[in-house]
């Protein structure tokens, strides 16, 4: 039973934002730095955001070339380049909240590794480039097949290699954690371990029942739940991607430096100090991986470790030191879905596998949204 000043001060609020993930947190971030005075609440089901942000392999990019030539497939240049443009804009305002050290912002340039099947790839280097000059200023990807060998990468597993001077790498336990703090000074508060299991909208507010727990009531209400988000909205348009990845330990003489890609950004790696972090491996079991559950796929787990001896250490020692998921959400483009589900309550979910990038923009974008 709540107290009289848990009733009159802990339940009612004016825009509650479920999930505190990097959009939800942005999101609230956003509606304070427009609303002072506005109360902000961010409910999170549990002891850290539950989706991709505190998973991931702490990439700070925009899309390899062959990734970008697969969304031209799928979408108009115009749309492609908005979106290239909605990770960029994501990732500067990123840095301009937090600054660079306390996300580890390490600007050592992308690479993406390509083999013999994916070259024709480059044959749209210059349309890519051309596409995203009015944003960058200058042409992005450019092919430095002579640098393969500095990486120890083998001659018979990468027949191009093409650079990114613009991708960067973070620790994403730090941007988290300092996104959290940035979110106090603010002024938002959080409630982590409270699952939200059901709302509705009863006249000018919006209630959230919370498992075990009190309801909530708020006159806006966003959900930026991501791959868990047809929990609450059944038909929309989003289908969970588990990611897999994994830390080694240490690695004596390591030669990678930057972050990586291959295989149109279905697998990525990048040095953290002298460890490797490597991710990916999706498409080798695509409907196994369409699901919210955090186990580890043990086929994709030894596709990763046999990528990692055959082509990234070749001829090099090493251990896993841990393996991890992380849930990300698709649909049938890289499209987020940020709109209103009804004049109370608003949602901005779908990533696409590029939260990093695009959630402090998206968080923005979608607290405009909500008070309007």
């Amino acid at each position: 039973m709540l107290s009289f000043w848990e009733k009159d001060f802990f339940i009612a609020y004016d825009h509650i934002v479920v999930g505190s993930g990097i959009v939800g947190l942005s999101t609230a971030i956003a509606i304070k730095e427009k609303q002072p005075n506005s109360r902000v609440l961010v409910l999170e089901r549990g002891i850290f955001p539950t989706g991709a942000s505190t998973k991931n392999a702490g990439f700070a990019c925009f899309g390899s070339l062959s990734e970008i030539v697969a969304d031209l497939e799928k979408l108009s240049e115009e749309e492609v380049f908005n979106l290239v443009k909605l990770r960029w804009d994501g990732l500067q305002l990123l840095r301009s909240r937090l600054g660079d050290e306390k996300i580890d912002y390490k600007s050592y340039g992308g690479y993406e590794l390509l083999r013999n099947d994916e070259l024709k790839a480059l044959d749209q280097l210059d349309r890519v480039n051309n596409l995203l000059l009015p944003l960058f200023g200058k042409p992005v990807y450019s092919v430095e097949n002579n640098r393969i060998s500095d990486f120890n990468f083998p001659k018979e597993a990468v027949d191009a290699m093409v650079f990114n001077p613009l991708e960067a790498q973070i620790h994403s336990g730090m941007m988290m954690k300092n996104l959290y703090q940035y979110a106090a000074e603010k002024g938002v508060e959080v409630i982590t371990g409270a699952q939200v299991v059901a709302f509705e909208e009863k006249g000018d507010v919006v209630e959230l029942a919370v498992a075990d727990g009190p309801t909530f009531k708020a006159q806006q209400v966003a959900f930026c739940t991501n791959a868990f988000s047809k929990w609450f909205f059944p038909t929309m348009d989003i289908e969970p991607g588990r990611g897999a990845v994994l830390v080694t330990k240490p690695v004596d003489g390591l030669k990678i430096k930057g972050t990586y890609h291959y295989d149109e950004g279905y697998y990525y790696f990048r040095n953290y100090q002298d460890r490797v972090i490597f991710g990916g491996g999706r498409n080798v079991d695509f409907e196994t991986e369409k699901t919210t559950n955090f186990d580890v796929n043990q086929r994709i787990l030894d596709k990763l470790l046999n990528d990692l001896e055959q082509m990234i250490l070749p001829n090099q020692k090493f251990e896993v030191d841990h393996a991890w998921s992380g849930i990300m959400a698709f649909g049938p483009n890289k499209k987020p879905i940020l709109q209103k589900q009804s004049d109370r309550v608003s949602v901005g979910v779908r990533l696409g596998g590029m939260g990093v990038a695009v959630g402090s923009k998206i968080g923005s974008e979608l607290a405009d949204l909500m008070l309007q």
